[in-house]
């Protein structure tokens, strides 16, 4: 049967239309009534104010279902940093909900934003996520291991309830046992099996530092808690409210109080 399954072309586009359809189905239901515009090349991007004198870290914001770059900037993220003089660049990009339906998020950040800033002499890249940026920029490490400096997940989508309450039913993550995992790199078991793998295991000391906040009462809050269960104290930080600007921002001056970014 599997020697028939990879020689029928048929046979093989069909499977895949399964797995793209389970897929697309986990961001249909994140994205509701939205709609998102095409998914261009190259992906549109905005600088927040000025650059820093002879800055080499370079932070790349990743927006949430719905959002653009500039919600940002309107929300004081970039001014933030300016009070506090960090010498970085800040940079937001249009990864918008379509890039994830159609699999090109990580493609795009890499060639189109990550890698020319590589050539432009940044030494340090922190990506920053909202919500579905928080799981694009979980992707991106995945396939990109080593590359950037850090990376701030605030109130980050990691998938439907079927899969948190799984996890959480084997006693957090350090205790699940994973079965059946998909083929499909977008597929939320196999981002929480990477994550297993990666901070709960013996490599965690080693990784590449993950932050992460979120509101007592987002709606996403089981997975961030399963996944704050893994991460060191230092690096977790919560507030009140719900899946809002307000306490993202609060969220984000919490970050830059560690001095991370320093």
């Amino acid at each position: 049967m599997r020697r028939w399954v990879r020689r029928d072309p048929h046979r093989r586009l069909f499977l895949f239309r399964q797995r793209a359809a389970a897929v697309l189905a986990a961001f249909t239901a994140l994205s509701g009534c939205y709609r998102p515009p095409p998914a261009t090349a190259p992906l549109a991007t905005l600088r927040l104010g000025g650059p820093a004198a002879e800055s080499r870290t370079l932070v790349i914001f990743l927006p949430g279902r719905g959002d653009s770059p500039e919600n940002f900037d309107r929300h004081g993220f970039a001014r933030a940093v300016r009070e506090r003089g960090l010498p970085v660049d800040l940079l937001a990009v249009d990864a918008h909900l379509g890039y994830y339906l159609n699999g090109t998020v990580i493609e795009r950040l890499e060639t189109d934003v990550i890698a020319p800033a590589r050539a432009r002499g940044y030494r340090r890249i922190w990506l920053v996520g909202i919500s579905i940026g928080g799981l694009g920029s979980l992707l991106y490490l995945r396939a990109h291991p080593g590359v950037v400096s850090g990376v701030v997940l605030l109130a980050p989508y990691l998938g439907e309830r079927d899969v948190t309450d799984e996890i959480a039913a084997a006693g957090g993550l350090g205790r699940w046992q994973p079965v059946d995992l998909p083929s499909d790199r977008f597929h939320p078991r196999q981002l929480w099996r990477w994550l297993q793998e990666t901070y709960a295991g013996l490599s965690a000391p080693s990784a590449t530092p993950l932050y992460l906040g979120y509101g007592t009462r987002d709606r996403f809050v089981a997975g961030d808690r399963l996944l704050a269960a893994v991460l060191p104290p230092e690096r977790v930080f919560t507030t009140p409210g719900g899946h809002r600007w307000d306490p993202w921002r609060r969220l984000w001056d919490t970050f830059l109080r560690t001095g991370a970014l320093k």
